[in-house]
């Protein structure tokens, strides 16, 4: 009998029979019946085909990812070696000296309308927002009360000259009475005590006399004050200027204590703008001052992008403020195009000085790192090359050189960002795109 082997599962007990009935033909033709194979499940053998297969996955795509990095590669060292950049060429020129200051603008005269006698407004004879010159009538107040008082001075005036006329009549007839007297006292016809009250009658008419004449003056005061008061009835303006809103209608009483007024007038030609500098710029500009110069101002708007007017430095405050550290000065303006208006804020810009034969490049050529400031210069080769350089004075959007460059320079003002040393450059102009091809050696920019 056949030892079976170690490998070879135990057969099958069931009759051949069966195991031949259940193989029709055809059925499966894999399955040898004669010769059974084991029923012991190699699911171990199909887990390492899988590992197998995925395996190979895995290197089929770390391969793709290599030979894509590969293509990309070349494609780049087959593109521009050099970066688009826009220059600029450093100029020789003069650098104007400008100290920098937030101000306010102030009417130069300011000054509220209110009448000078209490009364009834009877009309208003301004357009709110007029521009009215000195002198022009404003309004009116009712002249009847003034009128009346003014009357009755006149007559107490007439009544006091009467009066002063009498008395000095009666002076007269006292003073001849008098020197009557004194003949027959002298004759001894009358007695002594006759020619005495004879001269203190005289006496007494020259006081009558001196009170006429002061109630002649009262009088006249009195005519004087009501005359003064009908003018006052008339309000006129004080000064040349801009008339703001009516603080009172027609009709109402108006005081001259009432704390609003009639309107309030501005000055705006010339005008003046109040302005601030740190105290370490003032002694420059007293300098100046006290040479009899005179220094320029220019007004600017908000955001420094629209020059409003020009004017000049009038004076300095007296003192600096010390919880702020500025010092205060005074511009006036001519102001001939409506320019600047009252409480408006302006950047001031006062010239100082002027610097002659300055290096001066766009402001945006100059970087800063941690070594300090800096330019991309671009030779001869269109080769960038790392030139430090010390700024000085700026002006809107150019810079002064004091030390680095030189007159005739190529700097890049665009496209820094990316720049190395040594690095290859060619030019593009502003706004172009980064695909531009090269342009010319010398840009002027």
């Amino acid at each position: 009998m056949k030892s079976p082997s170690a490998l070879e599962p135990p057969h099958d007990e069931r009759p051949a029979e069966s195991l031949s009935a259940k193989n029709e033909p055809g059925l499966y033709p894999d399955l040898d019946l004669d010769h059974p194979g084991p029923t012991k499940n190699y699911w171990w053998v199909w887990l390492i085909v899988f590992g197998l297969i995925a395996y190979g996955c895995f290197e089929l795509y770390q391969s793709e990812n290599a030979r894509k990095a590969d293509m990309t590669a070349k494609k780049g060292m087959k593109g521009p070696r050099s970066l688009p950049v826009v220059v600029a060429t450093a100029r020789s020129g003069d650098m104007p000296v400008y100290l920098q200051g937030l101000g306010t603008v102030t009417a130069n005269n300011t000054v509220t309308v209110k009448p000078r006698v209490d009364g009834q407004l009877i009309s208003v004879n301004f357009r709110e927002g007029q521009e009215v010159q000195k002198d022009d009538l404003l309004a009116k107040l009712d002249p009847r009360p003034f009128q009346v008082v003014l009357d009755q001075a006149k007559g107490n005036l007439a009544q006091a000259k009467g009066n002063l006329a009498k008395d000095e009549a009666a002076l007269r007839d006292a003073q001849a009475n008098y020197v009557r007297d004194q003949e027959l006292f002298k004759e001894q016809i009358i007695a002594k005590q006759q020619l005495d009250t004879q001269l203190a009658s005289a006496d007494q008419v020259r006081g009558s006399i001196e009170a006429d004449n002061a109630a002649i003056e009262a009088a006249q005061a009195t005519i004087n004050s009501a005359e003064l008061n009908l003018v006052y009835t008339r309000i006129t303006a004080p000064i040349s200027g801009r008339i703001g809103l009516r603080q009172t209608d027609s009709g109402n009483i108006i005081h001259s204590t009432d704390a609003n007024g009639l309107a309030v007038i501005a000055q705006l030609q010339p005008i003046a703008v109040l302005f601030t500098i740190p105290e370490d710029q003032l002694q420059p500009v007293l300098s100046k001052l006290r040479q009899g110069a005179k220094l320029r101002a220019d007004a600017y708007d908000r955001d420094e992008s629209k020059k409003l007017s020009e004017g000049t430095l009038l004076t300095v405050d007296n003192q600096i403020d010390p919880t702020t550290g500025t010092s205060k000065l005074k511009a006036v303006f001519s102001n001939e195009n409506h320019a600047l208006f009252p409480n408006q804020f302006v950047n001031i810009r006062l010239w100082l000085d002027t610097k002659r034969g300055a290096v001066i490049v766009p402001i945006v050529a100059v970087q800063r790192g941690p070594s300090g400031t800096f330019v991309y210069l671009v030779g001869p080769d269109n080769k960038v090359t790392v030139r430090a350089v010390k700024a000085g004075l700026t002006q809107d959007a150019d810079v002064a050189i004091d030390d680095g460059l030189q007159a005739g320079d190529v700097v890049v003002v665009d496209g820094a960002e990316k720049l190395a040393e040594g690095m290859s450059v060619n030019f593009r102009k502003p706004g172009q795109g980064g695909g531009g091809k090269s342009a010319a050696r010398s840009p002027k920019q």
